[in-house]
């Protein structure tokens, strides 16, 4: 870290020597609560889920006592469920894995067997922050229930178990119901998170052995677009060098993710115009800053750790000055208005995990859920740079099937970044891919967006979407997935016009 305030400095004075001029008293400036991980280290462990206060949240018997690589899991039980399904009549289960690999961290995980068929596909889920807990698709996306006002669940019309077997994972290391007593297990990169989930996926398979054969695909969203290529990466890497349980790895789906920061902070300002929330002159003098932030990449991708930090730091003064115009729109919906901490009230999902009837059967112990730990975000701050596009070629190449999907109101993880980096990207069908013609996506006779495809590679805007994609157009979202896993997303239709990418 003895280099860091000298490279900071120089990308700050860099970031400067671009923005001089006209910009006046409304100049750029890196957010004041910036923190460093060298400097926050001992109050970032207290807030993670370390050390509970009851140190066997399983309980008593099992994880206590669980050996590394084992799995302790439960059926879903919760008597809040209302509706005319009996849970007993499916497969819903929660547990806790003990990661081989670490000191003692536990992955905790949900999964529910498809409503159709066990021949479903199965499908994992990751959500983004890092360090927001998959919980948040659960009850609010694609899981099988949402919450109602009163604390009890419904069921999700269109839950994704209507077309898998699905599994949400709380990961990295102290997110949401995960834990360690360990501080050493917190995890800093790509390749500490994917090795996790890769020892999490052998032991789910080896335990549910009758789920192995089956299709398998990834998926999540916003900061899961950097997750999903490296865990891919990691399961071909294993297939292909036979390590334990061939996982029958057939594609992976990306939503509103971040996955190429170079391309999509580019995507920012033109975006923001293009959608009314800044003016000509304030695109040209935040785009003044962007060579700097360019710059800080590519230092990033060849200087190690505190460059990665560095350029986090310039490149997000870009996306503050939007939102300082901006003010109080939600940064994941711009047609809404910032509420909460999140920019949406989730604090009914909150309230019922932490409810003691919900804990218990849970097995969680007395561990308190937190939608989004700020701490594991912390953790992963040199990794937000890192470009995750260049694993993805070799897995198309070797055809493994990639959904790119974007809300188009979201401007966090915006559809025009997303849809220049799909394009921009290097690989043998690129060229067909660009030229290809784009389609209209119809649901129930409805436009529900817009696509294109090439081989194993899809990019689709969804209309009438933010950030969540699932949570805002769920019949959409579910035709989606069933369609791209069935292999017909792209059935042949009248070719539409509105997703040209200015290159």
């Amino acid at each position: 870290m003895a280099k860091l305030p000298l490279l900071l400095f120089t990308i700050i004075l860099i970031s400067a020597s671009f923005a001089a001029g006209d910009i006046g008293d409304e100049e750029l400036t890196l957010p004041e609560d910036a923190g460093f991980p060298a400097a926050t280290a001992e109050k970032f462990i207290r807030a993670l889920n370390l050390l509970p206060n009851d140190p066997s949240p399983q309980s008593s018997a099992v994880s206590a006592n669980a050996w590394p690589g084992s799995i302790t899991e439960r059926p879903l039980r919760l008597s809040s469920i209302s509706g005319e399904v009996s849970v007993d009549e499916l497969g819903h289960r929660a547990g806790y894995y003990r990661l081989p690999h670490t000191h003692d961290a536990r992955m905790f995980y949900f999964f529910f067997e498809s409503r159709q068929s066990k021949k479903d596909p199965v499908v994992i889920w990751l959500t983004g922050g890092p360090g927001c807990s998959s919980e948040l698709a659960v009850f609010y996306e694609n899981g099988p229930f949402n919450i109602a006002d009163n604390m009890s669940l419904v069921w999700n019309e269109f839950g994704w178990d209507k077309a898998s077997n699905l599994i949400y994972v709380d990961q990295p290391t102290g997110t949401g119901f995960s834990y360690s007593s360990d501080r050493r297990d917190i995890r800093h990169d790509e390749k500490g998170v994917s090795d996790d989930l890769y020892d999490f996926l052998q032991a789910f398979f080896s335990h549910h052995p009758e789920f192995v054969n089956n299709d398998f695909y990834i998926t999540g969203e916003s900061y899961a677009g950097h997750y999903i290529p490296a865990f891919a990466s990691r399961v071909h890497q294993g297939n292909k060098a036979k390590e334990g349980i061939h996982i029958n790895l057939k594609g992976f789906a990306i939503g509103n993710g971040l996955t190429d920061p170079a391309i999509q902070y580019k995507a920012y300002s033109d975006y923001a115009l293009k959608m009314g929330i800044i003016k000509e002159s304030d695109y040209k003098r935040i785009n003044k800053v962007y060579p700097a932030c360019e710059l800080a990449i590519k230092l990033c991708g060849s200087s190690g750790k505190a460059a990665c930090l560095a350029s986090y730091l310039v490149c997000n003064s870009i996306f503050n000055s939007i939102m300082e115009i901006a003010g109080n729109t939600n940064y994941y919906d711009i047609r809404k208005e910032c509420e909460g901490s999140l920019c949406y009230d989730f604090s009914n999902m909150e309230k019922f995990l932490n409810l003691q009837s919900v804990r218990e059967p849970l097995g969680v112990g007395d561990i308190e859920f937190v939608s989004c730990s700020p701490k594991v975000h912390e953790a992963m701050l040199t990794d937000w740079m890192r470009d995750l596009e260049v694993g993805i070629p070799a897995l198309l190449e070797d055809g493994i099937k990639l959904l790119v999907y974007a809300g188009e109101y979201d401007l966090i993880c915006n559809w025009l970044g997303n849809s220049r980096w799909v394009h921009a990207m290097e690989w043998s069908g690129q060229q067909a891919f660009v030229s290809s013609s784009e389609k209209p996506f119809s649901v129930n006779g409805n436009k529900a967006g817009e696509l294109k495809s090439h081989g194993p590679l899809t990019f689709l805007k969804v209309h009438d979407a933010g950030h969540m994609v699932p949570m805002d157009q769920p019949l959409a979202s579910l035709e989606m997935l069933r369609r791209w896993m069935n292999g017909n997303i792209a059935d042949a239709a009248p070719e539409s016009e509105g997703l040209a990418v200015d290159m």
